[in-house]
């Protein structure tokens, strides 16, 4: 069985995760990490990954920037392999995280959602047959009224999907309200939602003439995040060094079945 340690394991994706791999027999938490320490767990739970003394294969990580660097460390010098869900790096800390996966293994990803990047597998082969037939590309997404962030990092990650099978000729539009003119046939259109308690829907639209081709993906609960970054620990616990992403993962998974 694969012993996973929870950096964060006391936040909202914590727990989800905690109580995942409780159900799953391929997988356990052996020890967590959180400053706060107002929830009972099944496992021991550290102030800080520093002082961690329990050994594992694999660490899953949904805490907060501040905490990284400090992962970072305890990982390369454990040589435990860290599937990385903390989002909000700076640049400095993501030069931090390829040089860390060059001593040990490394994944992350915009989303842990398994159908989000299986989505962004089929807008890559969408695009390059839809847009130079003509159709214009438009993301709209929609999350909470408390996300502080606009656009979402998985819209951006779904507009990078198509950009980069289509070799970067396509320009990011955020906001047409501040000027006038026609769409420009080169860029891919992203728009934000905030409100209420949606917890994720990402549509992407491939507009074309007489003909509208829509991909949408809705997360109903934080679940599925967590059912990723599981799949993603037992994907990369014993793997070598170097930086993964949830495509790896999958690829792996489909590999398995065939």
């Amino acid at each position: 069985m694969i012993k996973a340690i929870m950096n964060g394991c006391n936040g909202k994706m914590g727990q989800v995760i905690s109580a995942i791999c409780k159900e799953d027999p391929q997988i356990e938490i052996v020890a967590g990490v959180d400053l706060y320490d107002g929830i009972k767990n099944d496992y021991p739970v550290f102030p800080n990954i520093s002082v961690c003394d329990v050994k594992a294969d694999v660490i899953i990580d949904f805490s907060n920037a501040k905490a990284v660097d400090d992962l970072l460390v305890y990982s390369v010098d454990k040589k435990i392999p860290v599937v990385l869900c903390t989002t909000g790096l700076s640049e400095e800390q993501m030069e931090q995280v390829k040089a860390a996966s060059g001593q040990v293994a490394v994944l992350k990803s915009a989303n842990m959602s398994l159908g989000i990047n299986l989505l962004m597998q089929l807008l890559a082969q969408a695009a390059t047959i839809l847009a130079p037939a003509g159709f214009d590309m438009e993301i709209v997404e929609k999350h909470h009224n408390q996300k502080l962030d606009a656009p979402s990092g998985t819209a951006l990650a779904l507009a990078d999907s198509m950009n980069d099978a289509l070799g970067h000729v396509y320009e990011y539009k955020y906001d047409r309200s501040s000027e006038r003119k026609k769409r420009d046939p080169h860029e891919i259109g992203i728009s934000a939602v905030r409100g209420g308690s949606i917890v994720g829907e990402h549509e992407v639209i491939f507009a074309g003439l007489d003909e509208v081709i829509e991909f949408k993906h809705t997360a109903y609960s934080r679940s599925v995040f967590g059912k990723g970054a599981v799949e993603a620990a037992k994907f990369l616990a014993g793997k070598e060094a170097g930086f993964y992403d949830m495509q790896d993962a999958i690829r792996a998974t489909m590999e398995q079945a065939d």
